[in-house]
Parts: C-alpha cells; structure tokens; sequence
C-alpha cells in the first residue's frame, strides 16, 4: 500500500509516544482507521469491529509476531544474548495452534482460580502493610513506588515460589524486556538490557530444574507435577512461560494500578463512591481498563493476502491493533472520552485482547486491583492527586505506564 507521508503526516499519530494518544486515535478512526506506518512498516488498525475481527481471525493474522523486538537487536546485543545462551521464546501470546493450543491447555491447568484465589489474604496483607506505611512516611508520596509497584510484583512472586527479596532484580529484568521487545534503542542502549535478558532467561530455567528437583506447591511445581503425569509440555517451554509471566505478571497490572488511582482520583467524586459502596469497584475496574488501559496496542502478522475494514494486507504484513483507541470508538462506547464508573457496556472492551490469546491472568489482576481499591479508600477516603503535577508516561509502543503519580491526603488516612 503506497502512502503519501506528506498528505496527511501520519495524522500526528507517533507510535512511542504515549503522554495522550486519545485525539490522535480519534483522528485516525475518523480519516485513515487503517493507516500504514512506514516508520515502523505496521499497518495501524484503530476501529473496534476491525481490532476485533483480527484479534478472532487467528488463521489469518498470526500472533508470531506479538514478542518480536520492534527495533531488531543490533550486533552487540545480539553477541550477548547468543553467547549467554539466550532461547528464551514466547511463552503463550507469540504462539500459534497447535503449539499454543497444547502450551495453554497445561498453563489453565496450573493458572487455576483456586491456585491465585488462596492469596487473597496475602495480596490484602500487603496492601495494608504497603497503605500503612506510605501513611506513616507522611504526604507527599508517589502511588507507583509506595504501592502499585510491589503489590503485584510480591503476588507474582509467591505464586511461582520466587524469594520476595528478588523484587528490585525481577523489575529491573522486566524493564529490559519491555525496552528490548517494545521500545526503539539504539544499538549501544540495548547493551546492558541484553546483558540482563540473559540473566533473566537462566534464572527461568533455572526454577524449572529447582522444581523438577524437588516441586514446590507453586505454579512451577504444578507445571512439573503436570509435565510428570504426561501433559505434553517440555522444559524450555515451562522456562519460556515463566520468562512471559515474570514480566507479564506484574507489570501490566503495576500499570493498571497506577492507573486506577490515577484515574479515580481525577475524578474524585467517582473515587469517593467507591468507598462508600465496595460493590460498585469490579465495574470501576473495567472503566478504568476501557478508558486508561495498560496495554493500548498489541501485535499480528498477515499469513495469507487478506484485508482489514476493506483496505488490502499483503502477505507478511505486520498489523498493529490499537486496543486503546478500540476502546473509546465511538460506535460501541457512548461519549468514550467520559470517564464513568456507572457504564454499562464497560466490560466490552479489548484490554485483554479476543480470541484464543484472551489473557489469561485477567482474573488475578482484577482481584488484586480490586483489594487495593477496596483498602486505600477505606484508609484514606480523602486521598488526592498533588495538583499541578505533570504525570509522565514511558515511551513505548504498547505500554502506557505512567512513571509516577504524586498523591496526598489530610487527616483522614488512618491504619
């Protein structure tokens, strides 16, 4: 598809830039919803029906693509990561039938609602802890370092028997990865994170051997015990799991915590009601996954000539389906540029994907989200955003987090 860059330039849409995409996404719903992006050579897909057709037709546009660097890794990091003994593959969301078929059906297995549900009373007792002490280091403080960040990160941990002291080492794995996978990097800036890639992939194979030694009662462990019983699935994939949901596991949920509050605090009379009705929050979640999204773009590749709301994808193409402007079309969500706790259609949007790859940690990262909101504005009814403040948001191509959201409160935090 031959596109005339100087006509309309993109529709001021830049791919890594995530400050507010919102307008852009409106534009190119309303003139190009399927627009081709020499600069990152993707077809950029923003319509709902459209993302949600794709996302279904797995025959026809491939996930392969989906952990694909979006900037290859240059030579130096590739040195690194092949002399590091570097294989790490995806563990479910870049697989295709029948592999991913096979690889998911000993995942749900393992990733059972009874396996996270037992902790409930761990993710609550480090809420509090979390609340408490932010509470006792006094007003200001940051919402993503003082809660958002641990919460999840100690959650996934636990689940896969990790030693909760690995925190700050499996962050900092995670911001490699998503730097690597997603962001543009120049070949000298993805040195150390290639260095880290590697230190992140042994460690997963290393709990596979952990647990094939002596299994815990951990994710890992049922993984093993399951491989054991003859559920077909080997080693490097149980590690490529792991290598997807130590990343996966707890930053996009660290994202949507942040964004919650983030969200519920600008609208401050919607944050209140939560508080004063725990039952509306499962709903407030969903706003806040259709309006706010952690994820708002993810990845396809055209396996045969096919086409996208009427325009022709060749063959080989990449695809790249913008949930985050799904999620506000104005053909499925009524003024979806209003944040409203009470919408009924909430749930219908495309933050967990559609199809055979819908996320399957979906629950766990309500549930979590959900203890957190029912704690913080049971602790602090009169939690606030700081005014004035900026809130940054990382460059990257499917990941809106925002690096800090400054919070304060008066005299009515209480522990």
């Amino acid at each position: 598809m031959s596109v005339d860059v100087a006509v309309h330039e993109h529709h001021g849409f830049e791919p890594f830039a995530m400050a507010d995409p919102f307008p852009i996404y409106a534009e190119l719903r309303r003139e190009e919803p399927v627009m081709f992006d020499e600069r990152i050579g993707y077809y950029v897909v923003t319509r709902y029906d459209d993302i949600k057709a794709t996302f279904a037709n797995w025959e026809q546009f491939s996930s392969e693509n989906a952990q694909a660097p979006v900037r290859p890794a240059g030579e130096p990091a590739k040195r690194i990561m092949t002399e590091g003994g570097f294989t790490a593959y995806s563990g479910l969301s870049a697989r295709v039938p029948p592999e991913h078929t096979r690889i998911r059906d000993v995942a749900t297995k393992a990733f059972t609602p009874r396996r996270y549900k037992v902790l409930e009373p761990l993710i609550r007792e480090n809420v509090d802890r979390l609340i408490d002490r932010m509470l006792a280091d006094g007003a200001p403080a940051d919402i993503v370092a003082s809660l958002a960040w641990d919460v999840p990160t100690i959650t996934i941990l636990t689940l896969l028997g990790v030693p909760i002291d690995m925190i700050p080492q499996v962050k900092e794995w995670a911001g490699s990865r998503a730097a690597m996978t997603w962001g543009d990097l120049s070949d000298e800036d993805q040195i150390p994170h290639a260095i880290n890639l590697v230190e992140y992939w042994n460690y997963c194979q290393q709990l596979v051997s952990e647990a094939k030694a002596n299994p815990g009662d951990d994710l890992v462990g049922d993984m093993v015990r399951l491989q054991a019983e003859g559920n077909e699935i080997n080693d490097h994939e149980i590690a490529s799991f792991l290598y997807s949901l130590l990343f996966a596991g707890h930053e996009t949920t660290t994202t949507l915590i942040s964004n919650a509050l983030r969200v519920l605090l600008a609208h401050p009379e919607q944050y209140r009601q939560l508080g004063e009705d725990n039952s509306v929050i499962p709903a407030a979640i969903d706003e806040v996954l259709r309006f706010s999204p952690s994820i708002v773009a993810w990845r396809r590749k055209a396996v045969i000539d096919t086409e996208i709301g009427g325009v022709p994808i060749p063959a080989g193409s990449n695809v790249l389906l913008v949930m985050g402007s799904a999620n506000r079309d104005e053909s499925v969500f009524a003024e979806p540029d209003l944040f409203d706790i009470a919408r009924k259609n909430a749930r219908s949007h495309l933050s967990f994907g559609f199809g055979i790859h819908y996320c399957l940690g979906n629950l766990l990262a309500k549930l979590q989200v959900r203890v957190v909101l029912e704690e913080i504005t049971a602790k602090i009814p009169d939690l606030a955003l700081v005014p004035g403040q900026e809130i940054a948001f990382g460059d990257n191509l499917s990941f809106r987090a925002p690096t800090a959201v400054a919070v304060t409160w008066g005299e009515g935090g209480r522990s």
